[in-house]
């Protein structure tokens, strides 16, 4: 079972490192029917994926893109076989950044498991309900656990200082998680 964690922001100064890296931390050496579980930490940022303007329907495209960096982004997404998506909330609403390169992709996603961890000034809460939207149309099954975190209490500049509790729900999240991929397998 591989699990990607994707690090939904690609602006300088981003919090989404260190949620990805305390997510990647807190789940190392788990296993799933005695096999380690295996994890890889996805940074939206280094695959430098375009905005979406090809004319091409992505589900139509056979994952054949116009541009290397999106070939380099769906073998990574296609890699997986579940995702822990790390998303700031921006606008009350989804990371642009994280949106498009999500839209450029159509059967690397479908299917699949994901999972929420979210940050932001009211914890991400927003930009997690629409993903669970967004993320219906790949028919990817959301587990139901999420962890957000407080853009105000939860960080110190970037580097995030979970509350005590969010060990246990990021704990809870992953179990749902692994059972949600085992059941697709």
């Amino acid at each position: 079972m591989k699990i990607g964690i994707v690090i939904g922001s690609v602006r300088d100064g981003r919090k989404g490192e260190s949620v990805a890296a305390w997510v990647q931390e807190q789940a190392a050496g788990r296993e799933r029917d005695g096999e380690t579980v295996e994890l890889e930490l996805i940074d939206l940022k280094s695959f430098d994926v375009p905005l979406l303007e090809w004319e091409t329907i992505p589900g139509a495209a056979k994952k054949q893109y116009p541009h290397e960096s999106v070939h380099a982004w769906s073998a990574a997404v296609d890699a997986c076989d579940g995702f822990v998506l790390v998303t700031p909330e921006y606008n009350h609403s989804v990371p642009g950044a994280l949106k498009n390169a999500v839209d450029w992709l159509y059967p690397e996603w479908q299917g699949k498991a994901a999972a929420l961890v979210s940050y932001g000034a009211e914890s991400g809460v927003r930009a997690v309900e629409h993903w669970r939207q967004i993320l219906a149309n790949f028919s990817m099954v959301v587990v139901r656990q999420q962890v957000s975190l407080s853009g105000f209490d939860e960080f110190d500049g970037a580097q995030v200082r979970p509350n005590d509790r969010r060990a246990g729900e990021l704990e809870t999240l992953l179990d749902q998680l692994e059972e949600a991929v085992a059941r697709q397998g």
